[in-house]
């Protein structure tokens, strides 16, 4: 049994956006694509706290609509928990917004930063020290969440592969004994 939400977790770059593509076709389930990269190339990239909680209250919206309207799987290009790494990274601190959020996935797949950065002009934290603080960030909010997750490393075809592995691992570890 596929997890009802599979979430995308991770730093920019890692290739969250090619594979929340690539997962939806394969398992046939529904995607919601990132709302804040809309909001950045609409508002720009000068993010204000109260910009990140707009950002993941309105892409919370969309994901509950969407399984409202019987999305199964529904896969997640982010979600609030990554919205509050972004906070971490660019003010050092959250709002208390996001630690109250209790919308958490079913399942996580956490990318690595084994890809190379791409500037698109919405992307912030390129230098190699920011991507791993950004990627460690990351990790530690999956696990004080205590959600689960698998970390999905490698390149092109191998990276799919991976995460199809993780979220079979997954779905097999949800099955009834």
């Amino acid at each position: 049994m596929t997890p009802r939400t599979i979430c995308l977790h991770g730093p920019e770059s890692v290739g969250k956006t090619t594979m929340v593509r690539r997962l939806a076709q394969h398992f046939g389930g529904e995607l919601l694509d990132e709302y804040g990269r809309d909001y950045a190339e609409t508002h720009g990239i000068m993010f204000t706290m109260r910009d990140l909680i707009e950002i993941a209250q309105n892409h919370d919206a969309g994901a509950k609509m969407l399984l409202a309207e019987g999305a199964d799987p529904l896969i997640l290009d982010t979600d609030p928990l990554m919205t509050a790494v972004w906070a971490d990274m660019l003010f050092g601190k959250r709002d208390a917004w996001f630690d109250a959020w209790t919308g958490t996935a079913d399942f996580y797949l956490l990318f690595d930063i084994d890809l190379p950065w791409v500037a698109d002009g919405t992307r912030i934290f390129g230098t190699p020290q920011l991507r791993q603080r950004f990627f460690d960030l990351s990790k530690a909010e999956l696990e004080r969440r205590g959600v689960r997750w698998a970390l999905v490393s490698g390149q092109g075809e191998a990276r799919y592969e991976r995460a199809l592995a993780a979220i079979d691992a997954e779905a097999q570890a949800r099955r009834p004994a």
